[in-house]
């Protein structure tokens, strides 16, 4: 295999990849016997005519395209290895003419990863962002830490906001009982606004055991059009109420809910806690502020079909994320009545604004000659392998040599953004 560059012209590149004759005929015998099977000749067990034979049958050039794409296959990833080509779509492929005992050539045209010259990533002026924790912070941290450990109490009084009401109901328009429109003891936390508007107050200062009629109008744009802006009637009985109780903050709750031996230290551990996480928030956010400058500091050309894979990846992290909650794409379209094309197109801003930030981080790397070492490997590996509780010999088996190229990519992006901010300006 002999692979020869032409010609680039923009972000195409021009190139050819030229066959011998003994590599040609190594292919067809190959595709002979993986092939060989398929055929049935008068006068042979299935499987065992020769190779002659088969070809006198169905013309000398039956195993040429088997061979070709064989051919193909193995040896394009070489020629793009060997050219240095960072291709970003598939080839438009020519292919030469074949005969029985002579070789062939390979010319193909494919869209490459443009090149970028990047300005003004150095001494980027930014504001600093605030990473302070207050004493009130802390206080609000150990709140919501009382909410997490909290239980809930039956009580003997009229409802009030906050509380959980445990309730029958049966939903009418009119005389008509609506589909859909029915439970038996649904839990609904009174002030939470996850009914229809105007039902949740309606039941504050209800009393275990009554029943009540709650009166409410579905909203115009109501996902089913048959209930959309009419009035309806909810018949409810009230079974319990149930109030949150918080424990008390005390050195037991400390015990509890921590290492801690005393509240003291409970309260010196959030108050770092909540340091670090503030710290790492501003920093991620300087470092945002300074690649928001140098994107709008750099106009680049962008092959449009970079932005239709980024859409295409970001539909598909959007499908995973909803089948997490038992839906997926398909029915997510169906229910809000979008169409996929519409769709797409609505992604297509923060697409290309995704792609032409990895390709200027990328053209600093590349200018900065910022590499991922095997050091930064070996540690990205070991969190791997502390998040999935396996030896990190296993993790690097099961990523193989692609997957780790990608994570080789994206450390190398981490610290190309850290080396930006490091030299930005901070006022």
């Amino acid at each position: 295999m002999k692979a020869t560059f032409i010609s680039k012209e923009k972000n195409d590149v021009k190139f050819s990849i030229e066959f011998t004759p003994e590599e040609f005929e190594q292919a067809q015998i190959k595709a002979y016997k993986a092939s060989k099977h398929k055929f049935t000749i008068d006068g042979f067990r299935k499987g065992k005519a020769p190779r002659s034979i088969i070809e006198m049958h169905y013309g000398e050039g039956i195993f040429f395209e088997d061979a070709v794409n064989d051919l193909f296959s193995e040896n394009y990833p070489k020629a793009l290895d060997e050219l240095e080509l960072d291709v970003i779509d598939h080839p438009n492929a020519e292919f030469g003419g074949l005969e029985k005992g002579k070789g062939f050539t390979v010319t193909l045209t494919v869209p490459v990863y443009p090149e970028v010259e990047v300005k003004d990533y150095k001494g980027v002026e930014i504001e600093r962002i605030s990473d302070e924790v207050t004493a009130e912070d802390v206080e609000k941290e150990l709140e919501n830490l009382q909410k997490r450990n909290s239980r809930m109490v039956l009580v003997e009084r009229p409802a009030k906001e906050g509380d959980t009401v445990l309730i029958d109901y049966e939903g009418w328009v009119g005389d008509t009982q609506f589909e859909g429109g029915t439970a038996e003891r649904q839990p609904l936390k009174l002030g939470s606004n996850t009914f229809i508007p105007g039902f949740e107050e309606q039941l504050i200062g209800a009393l275990p055991g009554d029943e009540k009629d709650v009166q409410v109008t579905f909203p115009e744009e109501y996902h089913s059009q048959d209930l959309a802006g009419k009035e309806a009637v909810f018949k409810c009985k009230v079974h319990e109420i149930k109030e949150e109780e918080l424990p008390e903050l005390n050195d037991d709750f400390a015990k509890d809910v921590s290492e801690c031996d005393t509240l003291d230290e409970l309260k010196q551990e959030t108050e770092e806690n909540l340091k670090k996480a503030a710290a790492s928030r501003a920093e991620s956010q300087m470092k945002n502020s300074v690649l928001e400058k140098v994107y709008e500091a750099n106009e680049i050309d962008i092959p449009q079909v970079m932005v239709e894979d980024e859409i295409t990846n970001m539909m598909h992290e959007f499908d995973q994320q909803l089948r997490g909650q038992g839906m997926g794409l398909e029915q997510y379209f169906e229910y809000l009545g979008k169409d996929p094309q519409d769709f797409r197109g609505e992604l297509k801003d923060d697409a290309y604004k995704k792609v032409k930030t990895r390709m200027l981080v990328s053209a600093v790397a590349d200018a900065e000659d910022i590499q991922a070492s095997e050091e930064d490997l070996d540690k990205e590996i070991e969190l791997m392998a502390i998040q999935y509780k396996l030896d990190a010999d296993k993790i690097r088996e099961m990523l193989g040599v692609q997957n780790l190229g990608f994570i080789e990519k994206d450390i190398r992006i981490r610290k190309a953004v850290d080396f930006m901010f490091e030299q930005a300006v901070i006022k």
